[in-house]
């Protein structure tokens, strides 16, 4: 689990969405087209509306869906671990500052998801099925003439299935689950893969009718609750507020168990974080949106602006100022640990010290200043014997315990290399950390007069979240699969997804969340350079579009 964990880092370091040119093109993109389109995610946000509220609808319209389920099944691949999980993964690395790159990334992505999903509309097809079948793949084919880019895109697409629509979905529930129930993650991940197996495996129009009817009340439900913490740490909001743009251009200082954050880190997890959450640039969306019953891309289109809004700069900003507001970001809580997570250095080390507190910053940043134990661990009774600490979740941990699987203590010999541990890990490790993930939203939310019962709303709006996020990614796997095999093997990938989403509800939560951060971006850049080739493309569909409706709007001014 460490050598995976630590090769994957690597990668993602280089080629994945923590490496120096991705976020750097993922807004580039998005400031291009905002100044280029003239601000469309501003100027179309009402007809947006209008739309979406089928005012202009037509009833021989070609297409699957309704511009409603449309956005809905978009919504529901957006709106799922990303804005429970993905925004406490966020502040748990970047501090504050994160969730303001995250709003960041929101307000440009509205643009790039408005322009990725009318040219995936524009270049749809009817596959032998009869069925809607479009994406970026599909421009990429019939349009730009590159079938080596279209097949790259959606070989990366089923490939991030697992990654973004899989792993981390049920990894998330089934943690949150655990925290909330103590049931074991297995059984989790077994009884949904079975119920997952049952929806996709009635295809498009049986996922609509599932999450046309999830999304809206997952997120009323989540939003009441949210809106409860934050009333409730009321006196913590507006603080809560200015550290998140303060931090922004200053980094995140030490406080509490958290070590602190430059600004570079706030600003790529916080990018990353946003595309997790979003997926505007990535592609996925306009999957989805090409089904939509419309003879104009640009109507679809507009509609896609709405998906940021909702899904970062509503929700996501909820739970940041849930976290922030509760305090909870900053403690140290029980929780056991996850190997991947953990590193044990040499030396007794206390973070009220300010002197031993820097070092302890400069280690979790920067890996340097402190020694990786390696040697043989003495453990008796549960405690370890030897003058090392443990550094977990990025803060030094307290109270530490060794316990067997039954709960008893451990006594044991353990071999440790370079700060890891060596052989087969048959025990836990409990101890005080700081958490992150959903297990850290959920205790935020007991932070209120809902008390242990908060926990329990994660859990539920989590399950609804990330289930609606794996139906979603199925069908756009499926889509993939079709473009590049056919029909024919769509069952085959539908039970192989299934397998793989219960495989990830016992996997290591850091593992997880590294592999989804490498497959975002790498499926994001086909899409990103497609759609700036097709920059003129896009820029005549709004106005065919503006000349095709009639009437006069505001907004409908002739792009020069």
């Amino acid at each position: 689990m460490y050598a995976l964990n630590d090769f994957l880092t690597l990668v993602d370091s280089y080629i994945g969405s923590s490496s120096p040119w991705f976020p750097i093109l993922l807004l580039g993109v998005g400031i291009f087209f905002t100044i280029y389109l003239k601000f469309p995610q501003i100027r179309y946000f009402k007809h947006a509306v209008r739309v979406v509220k089928g005012v202009y609808d037509k009833k021989d319209a070609h297409g699957d869906t309704s511009h409603f389920q449309a956005l809905a099944t978009a919504l529901s691949g957006t709106v799922g671990t990303g804005n429970i999980a993905g925004v406490a993964m966020a502040i748990f690395i970047g501090g504050p500052a994160a969730l303001f790159w995250m709003l960041v990334t929101a307000f440009l992505g509205m643009t790039t998801k408005f322009v990725e999903v009318t040219l995936s509309h524009k270049y749809r097809e009817v596959d032998d099925r009869g069925e809607i079948a479009g994406g970026p793949m599909y421009y990429m084919k019939n349009k730009l003439k590159l079938p080596w880019m279209a097949g790259i895109f959606a070989f990366m697409v089923v490939f991030n299935s697992f990654g973004t629509g899989a792993l981390p979905q049920i990894n998330s529930i089934a943690n949150s689950v655990f925290t909330t129930t103590g049931l074991d993650n297995w059984i989790t991940g077994l009884v949904l893969a079975i119920l997952l197996g049952f929806v996709i495996l009635g295809g498009i129009k049986r996922i609509v009718k599932v999450t046309e009817k999830l999304v809206p009340g997952m997120a009323l439900i989540y939003f009441i609750a949210a809106i409860i913490v934050v009333v409730y740490n009321y006196e913590n909001v507006i603080p809560s507020f200015i550290s998140i743009f303060r931090d922004a251009f200053t980094g995140t200082a030490a406080v509490g168990g958290f070590l602190g954050a430059s600004i570079s880190f706030a600003f790529s997890k916080g990018v990353g974080r946003g595309l997790f959450s979003n997926e505007a640039g990535q592609g996925s969306a306009p999957i989805a949106h090409a089904s939509a019953k419309t003879e104009q891309p640009f109507a679809e289109g507009v509609v896609a602006i709405l998906e940021p809004f909702i899904d970062t700069i509503i929700i996501c900003t909820l739970t940041g100022l849930v976290l922030l507001s509760s305090g909870v970001w900053k403690e140290k809580l029980h929780n056991r640990f996850q190997y991947a997570d953990m590193k044990i250095v040499t030396g007794v080390y206390d973070d009220t010290n300010p002197e031993q507190k820097m070092k302890l910053s400069n280690y979790v940043r920067n890996n340097k200043g402190i020694e990786n134990f390696t040697g043989t661990l003495d453990v008796k009774g549960g405690k370890i014997q030897d003058e090392v600490s443990i550094i977990h979740a990025r803060s030094l941990a307290e109270d530490v315990v060794f316990l067997n699987k039954d709960g008893s203590p451990l006594t044991k010999k353990i071999k440790v290399n370079e700060g890891s541990i060596v052989g087969d890990i048959n025990y836990n490790i409990e101890g005080e950390s700081l958490m992150h993930s959903a297990p850290l939203t959920a205790v935020a939310f007991t932070k209120s007069p809902m008390g242990k019962y908060g926990s329990w709303v994660v859990t539920l709006g989590l399950l609804l979240f990330a289930f609606s996020t794996t139906l979603a990614w199925a069908y756009y796997g499926g889509r993939s699969i079709v473009f590049l095999f056919g029909t024919k093997y769509l069952i085959f990938y539908r039970l192989f997804y299934c397998v793989i989403f219960f495989i990830g509800s016992f996997m290591d939560t850091t593992i997880v969340w590294t592999a989804s951060l490498i497959t975002t971006a790498l499926m994001s850049l086909p899409n990103l350079v497609g759609i700036f080739m097709l920059r003129k493309d896009m820029k005549k569909t709004i106005n065919d579009y503006w000349s095709y409706f009639g009437g006069e709007f505001p907004e409908r001014k002739k792009l020069s």
